[in-house]
């Protein structure tokens, strides 16, 4: 049953691609001339990734990845959508970079990839399509290098407990939940004017299971921040910051969360278990 529930998800995602390329949402022609596409949270989580190396988890059609290379990373990027990784590797080229680009499952990307990271990304909108977050741990477990790191910025679990597709968003969803969810909408966040029909399966996963599949996957947990304000104005009804992020009117709740982790060396980890008392 999953394979379907991925199945779908593909096929949306591969009828998105070319809608969101000609986006005003993805502003291809800026980007080609040079804006990046990373946001504040993960600049300031990744401040330096000259001579590093990276691996971009869902990466839909490689921005943010080619944005990491630009600041001199060296990357490699995943997403499930064949399309989406078509249109990154042509970006590639044209913007003449050296990333590289594999068309996988995020939850089998260690079949496809063998050689570790200094840095596992990810960014918003993404752990929602996966059905258990256990497989999603370990495989970034495996693909970072000893002392690497771990980021990720996204979407707060609240935000999915509201059904968006009324005009007032109504709360209906579970915290966390393992049943799926099955979404049909028209048009996409990026134009919700498209001719499409957005067929979807997601799941909503709380903090607590995000960092218990890290830390079960032998992460040390950096930091945890929750942030009332999101880069992007995807909800109804936000109101614009100084900052030029947007927020609640009301700030009720957070909307974004970010999740910084690393892999421990061996010492460290063997010494931590072995000679600090437990609490």
């Amino acid at each position: 049953m999953r394979t379907e529930y991925f199945n779908t998800n593909k096929s949306t995602w591969n009828q998105k691609v070319k809608i969101h390329a000609t986006s005003d949402f993805y502003d291809m022609d800026a980007f080609k001339k040079g804006t990046t596409s990373l946001k504040q949270y993960e600049l300031n989580a990744l401040p330096d990734v000259k001579g590093k190396s990276l691996l971009h988890l869902q990466c839909h059609f490689g921005q943010d990845t080619l944005s990491w290379s630009r600041l001199g990373a060296e990357c490699v990027g995943v997403d499930i959508s064949d399309e989406g990784v078509k249109l990154a590797e042509t970006l590639n080229n044209e913007l003449s970079l050296d990333a590289k680009f594999v068309c996988c499952n995020v939850l089998d990307t260690s079949k496809y990839i063998k050689e570790t990271f200094d840095i596992v990304f990810t960014s918003y909108g993404v752990i929602g399509w996966l059905p258990d977050l256990k497989p999603w741990g370990k495989m970034i477990a495996e693909r970072l290098n000893k002392g690497g790191v771990f980021y990720i910025a996204e979407f707060h679990p609240i935000v999915w407990m509201y059904d968006y597709l009324d005009k007032t968003p109504v709360m209906r969803y579970a915290y966390s939940r393992e049943e799926v969810i099955y979404e049909e909408e028209q048009g996409t966040y990026a134009d919700e004017t498209a001719d499409l029909l957005s067929k979807t399966y997601s799941w909503n996963h709380g903090l607590g299971e995000v960092i218990n599949a890290l830390t079960e996957a032998g992460l040390h947990i950096d930091y945890l921040n929750e942030y009332d304000e999101s880069p992007y104005n995807v909800l109804p009804d936000l109101v614009e910051t100084k900052s030029g992020n947007y927020e609640l009117k009301e700030k009720l709740y957070p909307l974004v969360f970010e999740i910084k982790a690393t892999k421990l060396l061996f010492l460290i980890t063997y010494f931590v278990l072995t000679f600090l008392p437990s609490t």
